[in-house]
């Protein structure tokens, strides 16, 4: 399998311990599948849970001689084992996109066992708490902030030294002089002992003989560009992966800006397939404290590294570069650039992981400190709405915690605004007022600005609705009516299906106890020994739906 960067890595399927026509079958699928990577990363994993099929399959009283001879309950057996775990969960999605390829299980029962549907991946990563990103974050500005002051404090030493700023012969000048081979060759001069080690020749100038005071004048540490990292990825979500190849930003063009610059950034997507491995983002550093402040400071502190990586390797652009405590680096990590010198470019897992351990933060922070930042910018960096919402924001628990609050207060005026659908909205008065058009239910203000309209002009509501009206007057005199009218709904309710009533009849149930309890409940029982013939009549049309205006 030959990875983005063309190196190129066999995997032996002789060594699986299945028949041989079965490791035929899955090395011919595992070609077919490898066409699509780009990484050895992505072979390794499906080449893991391969050997953890093929173990399985070898464990079976009769184990099958080919794919052909997978069967309904082998595969049953198979899913059972892994469908409990995240771990297991990946290996059945795999092993499935693997056999998809073989036109064998293409139908027939052993082809809808496979299509079974497996469970999502529970997130086994959470976003950070503030405390705990804090932390994070400081610890790693600590760290960074450090090496930038000390590279930018001797490049301004060079820089004099070189420009012949800096008297000849002073204790400023020979220090100039050696970091002039430093950013030439990527170390200081060093003298070889009786006993064959090499060792500082200027130490005593330098202020000993560690890593500070001697090639760590012009380059960062492996610690300190991880800890650029952690604060990439905590200000724009980056992945971890992003790091061993990102190029170094452009400046975009400007008309007539003088105070700010803007970046321009590629940042690789790996899984995003080819043609679309990169997206590019515009980031302005517009003075302390904006997002672009940070790649300014990237491009500082990297500048020496990538100076002279240039020099050895001409072309070569990758922004996070970083001087190897050896001089000699073995090229293991085939997924990442080759180191150039002394110079090696991105981050490891085991170095994001030694990082936090180191500063006893747990576990390699980039997974987590991503989604921190995903959930905290509510929108999608570098991947789909739909990842966003189901792979970010709703299995967190942290916005989960966050959300209660939002989902209280929604549900708190979702309830005010339905009590506000279904409340007498009118006025409640002693007396009636002679200007206003009595209806079969309360006195009407002003039908004119009704807010039920009808075509030709005028109210178009019924005279329940009238309830529910700004307009509407009710006075002592409506009492009996209306009590008698909450009777008579309240006995259809236990005439009619449930359904029926709450369409047709509860907004006017809920619109009289409203009104009842606005009353009183005193006077509106009492109202009720005062209900007449006509009160009774009207009520009954009301009910029957006769009544109309």
């Amino acid at each position: 399998m030959t990875n983005k960067g063309g190196y190129a890595k066999e995997y032996d399927f002789a060594e699986l311990p299945v028949a041989k026509p079965l490791q035929h079958s899955l090395a011919r699928a595992f070609a077919a599948q490898s066409r699509g990577w780009t990484s050895h990363k992505s072979a390794n994993n499906n080449w893991v849970k391969i050997g953890v099929f093929a173990k399985f399959l070898s464990g079976l009283n009769s184990p099958p001689e080919d794919l052909d001879g997978l069967t309904v309950a082998t595969l049953q057996r198979w899913r059972a084992r892994n469908i409990a775990t995240n771990t297991g969960k990946g290996t059945l999605s795999a092993i499935r996109t693997l056999l998809a390829t073989d036109s064998r299980l293409a139908a027939g029962p052993v082809a809808e066992e496979l299509a079974r549907r497996i469970p999502k991946l529970v997130p086994s990563k959470q976003s950070y708490k503030e405390t705990q990103r804090e932390r994070m974050v400081l610890t790693a500005q600590r760290q960074f902030r450090s090496a930038l002051l000390r590279i930018g404090e001797n490049t301004r030493l060079l820089n004099s030294w070189r420009s012949g700023d800096v008297a000849e012969g002073s204790r400023e000048w020979r220090i100039g002089e050696i970091l002039d081979q430093v950013a030439r060759t990527g170390d200081v001069p060093r003298t070889v002992g009786p006993s064959g080690q090499p060792f500082v020749t200027n130490a005593k100038l330098l202020g000993g003989s560690n890593v500070e005071n001697t090639w760590g004048r012009l380059f960062l540490t492996g610690g300190e560009l991880t800890a650029l990292a952690v604060l990439l990825t905590d200000r724009f979500g980056w992945n971890l992966y992003a790091y061993s190849r990102l190029p170094v930003p452009t400046r975009m063009p400007s008309a007539g800006e003088t105070t700010s610059v803007t970046y321009q950034v590629q940042v690789e997507k790996r899984r995003a397939g080819s043609g679309r491995w990169f997206s590019t983002e515009n980031i302005t550093d517009s003075g302390a404290g904006s997002a672009g402040r940070l790649i300014t400071q990237a491009l500082e502190a990297t500048a020496h590294a990538r100076d002279l990586v240039n020099r050895l390797k001409p072309g070569t652009d990758f922004l996070m570069a970083a001087r190897s405590f050896r001089a000699e680096q073995k090229h293991t990590d085939l997924d990442r650039p080759a180191p150039v010198g002394v110079v090696f470019f991105g981050v490891s897992e085991d170095m994001a992981k030694g990082w936090a351990r180191g500063h006893q933060l747990g576990g390699s922070p980039f997974q987590r400190s991503r989604r921190t930042t995903v959930t905290s910018e509510g929108r999608p960096l570098q991947h789909t709405q739909g990842t966003h919402e189901s792979t970010y924001v709703l299995p967190d628990l942290e916005v989960q915690r966050a959300s209660r609050t939002i989902f209280e207060a929604g549900a708190r005026e979702a309830l005010e605004q339905a009590k506000d659908t279904v409340a007498f909205t009118g006025k409640i008065t002693e007396k009636a007022d002679p200007e206003h058009q009595a209806t079969a239910t309360v006195d009407c203000e002003d039908e004119e600005t009704s807010p039920w309209p009808a075509p030709a002009g005028g109210c178009g509501a019924d005279f329940l609705l009238c309830l529910g009206c700004p307009n509407a007057h009710v006075h002592p005199g409506h009492h009996p009516r209306l009590a008698h009218l909450h009777q008579q709904i309240l006995s259809l309710h236990s005439v009619l299906e449930e359904g029926l009533f709450q369409e047709r009849w509860e907004d006017h149930r809920l619109r009289l106890e409203d009104l009842r309890d606005k009353v009183g409940p005193a006077p509106w029982t009492t109202a009720l020994g005062r209900v007449d013939d006509t009160d009774r009549t009207i009520v009954q049309l009301l009910v029957k739906e006769d009544l109309t205006p």
